[in-house]
């Protein structure tokens, strides 16, 4: 299966050779540190809805402003940074948490705790549930990649070197991470597995992803992306397992202090990552 080619795209071929690389390699670090993101975005997330009783919908809008603020520090950058790149990963996975939760969630004593009548200002969630949530933004996605593929714009994010070509990018990031969450909460939640049990399932699911990226029929592009949405509703179960009461089946760890120690260990990572990409930038000078 042939994949579209940036140099297809008159405004890429005159700029390619002198458009520093944006966007990460894909590797097992790559991949640790989305999960560590995405675990951090839905604890974070649920810190500000829940525990400090902002609400989602005052928390969606505070959070998708934060969402726009790091997108354009990323897309002013003229290489990549990870501190940039892996800061924008974490406000979508912020956003998508709180997104999910008001499309799916409203103000019944099912998503209320402590006898609460209400969590925040403004409308408490538009009470959708998570089959209709997941089908919209399946939708929203399919048609994202849809203006991509048209746009004859490469998938492969290692060869993403535009400004249309991020925008696109960034826009699938946001509600896949978003449909993630609605994935995660409703394995969490409805499916009787309960966090460890949904966890395991998505475990296992990337584990055969993984498998099939020696199958030389199924296209890499496609593992990718199948596997990008996967890791969210893994961080959103594992989140949910840190923070949940025992009760629940979770450990009861709090957003507070879970979020601060996933805090700490991503901030690591990206130091880590800086590091490396320093000296491969000096290696390749």
């Amino acid at each position: 299966m042939q994949q579209p080619n940036d140099l297809t795209d008159p405004d890429v071929a005159s700029t390619t050779k002198s458009v520093m690389k944006k966007l990460p390699e894909v590797t097992l670090a790559f991949w640790i540190m989305k999960i560590a993101a995405t675990t951090l975005g839905e604890t974070a997330g649920d810190l500000f809805a829940q525990t400090l009783k902002l609400g989602y919908f005052l928390t969606t809008i505070a959070l998708f402003l934060v969402f726009v603020v790091t997108l354009v520090v990323q897309l002013r950058s003229r290489r990549y940074n990870p501190f940039f790149y892996w800061t924008v990963i974490l406000s979508t996975s912020m956003a998508g948490t709180t997104m999910s939760d008001f499309m799916n969630r409203d103000a019944s004593t099912r998503y209320l705790s402590g006898g609460a009548t209400s969590l925040g200002w403004g409308p408490q969630g538009l009470g959708l549930g998570y089959p209709v949530g997941a089908a919209i933004l399946i939708s929203i996605l399919l048609l994202i990649f849809a203006v991509w593929r048209l746009s004859g714009m490469t998938f492969r994010i290692r060869d993403i070197v535009t400004f249309r070509g991020e925008a696109l990018f960034w826009s699938a990031i946001l509600v896949s991470n978003t449909l993630g969450t609605s994935m995660g909460d409703f394995l969490s939640d409805s499916s009787g597995l309960g966090y460890a049990g949904g966890a395991l399932l998505v475990t296992g699911a990337l584990a055969v992803l993984v498998a099939l990226m020696k199958a030389p029929a199924v296209p890499n592009v496609l593992l990718f992306w199948i596997a990008f949405v996967l890791t969210r509703p893994l961080g959103a179960t594992a989140g949910d397992f840190l923070t949940k009461p025992v009760a629940k089946g979770g450990l009861d760890l709090g957003t507070a202090g879970s979020s601060a120690v996933l805090l700490a260990a991503l901030l690591g990572l990206m130091a880590y990552a800086s590091v490396q990409e320093g000296r491969t930038r000096s290696e390749r000078a």
